[in-house]
């Protein structure tokens, strides 16, 4: 993680000024702790440890969870970053911070499929067509193509903002478009996105392509739908964009996005859409694009 060297990232920068903060973070370097164990092996008191494991947790270099113990409960405290980069010379104004994730399209957390629908790896169908008990399988992490009639996937993305840091931007891109039983390039469906539970608004996919091979798409496929389209969805301060045109007008500043906890992006096609179309997305090793959900976040 890169931070500036301002004032507005002193919760940050404070936590080194501390020798007894350091050792801590050298002693969680080795293993997990909870209060009590840190604060024997520093030799205070376990009020003076948790005020430091407060300023700690505060900036986001730890984490901590509360556990049941053989005398209640215990706060057991967790590393949180593997790394800091100190910026001393700052970008300059206008400009931004930005990480990324990689989600591949089957690390999907939440679901819900009716047929037709499927999962299917670079190298096999997972489990059997147009079941939406498959979707719960635990090879469902292995797909590289899933499809589904109507429903939704969700996914979760990583929040690695420091305590201070502001999200200016959240950019996804992904391959993908209808689902007509085989394929049908007139096939308009009404695909919606929601980031942390809000409505981002939706895309009218016009088509469910097959025909021509995806160039990514593996031999042995045989089953109609052979890649999809590559969109990108934006959310700025200013709404929500799609392919760099205006999707709705819900901004950064609608959507909760907490220090902590991750983020949430669901992909859904709705049976009560206008046109319900369903949804197919591609990941790596199908498809036209071999990437997986990708995922940028601007900050500053």
């Amino acid at each position: 993680m890169k931070i500036p060297v301002t004032v507005r990232q002193m919760a940050v920068l404070e936590c080194f000024s501390s020798e007894s903060r350091v050792r801590i973070i050298e002693l969680l370097n080795r293993k997990p702790m909870n209060v009590k164990e840190l604060a024997e092996a520093l030799g205070v008191s376990s009020a003076i440890v948790t005020k430091h494991v407060q300023k700690l947790e505060e900036a986001g270099i730890i984490r901590t969870e509360s556990l049941s113990g053989a005398r209640g409960r215990q706060k057991v405290c967790h590393l949180r970053l593997d790394s800091i980069t100190l910026l001393l010379k700052t970008p300059e104004e206008g400009s931004s911070n930005r990480y990324a994730a990689s989600i591949p399209v089957g690390h999907y957390t939440a679901y819900e499929a009716k047929p037709t629908c499927g999962l299917a790896s670079r190298t096999k169908i997972i489990g059997m067509l147009d079941d939406p008990r498959y979707f719960s399988d635990p090879e469902h992490v292995e797909a590289a193509h899933l499809w589904l009639g109507s429903g939704f996937v969700e996914y979760r993305v990583p929040n690695y903002l420091l305590s201070g840091q502001r999200a200016l931007g959240v950019t996804v891109t992904l391959e993908l478009c209808s689902e007509a039983p085989g394929y049908n390039v007139n096939w308009p469906s009404d695909i919606y996105f929601y980031l942390n539970d809000v409505p981002l608004g939706f895309w009218t996919c016009p088509g469910d392509f097959g025909g021509a091979p995806g160039a990514h798409t593996p031999a042995w496929w045989k089953y109609g739908t052979t890649h999809g389209l590559l969109k990108s969805i934006r959310l700025r301060h200013d709404g929500c964009f799609i392919d760099g045109v205006r999707m709705s007008p819900v901004t950064l500043g609608e959507v909760p996005i907490v220090y902590g906890e991750e983020l949430r992006f669901r992909i859904a096609a709705p049976e009560s859409a206008r046109h319900a179309g369903g949804l197919s997305l591609f990941g790596k090793g199908f498809g036209n694009y071999d990437r997986d959900i990708e995922v940028t976040v601007e900050y500053e």
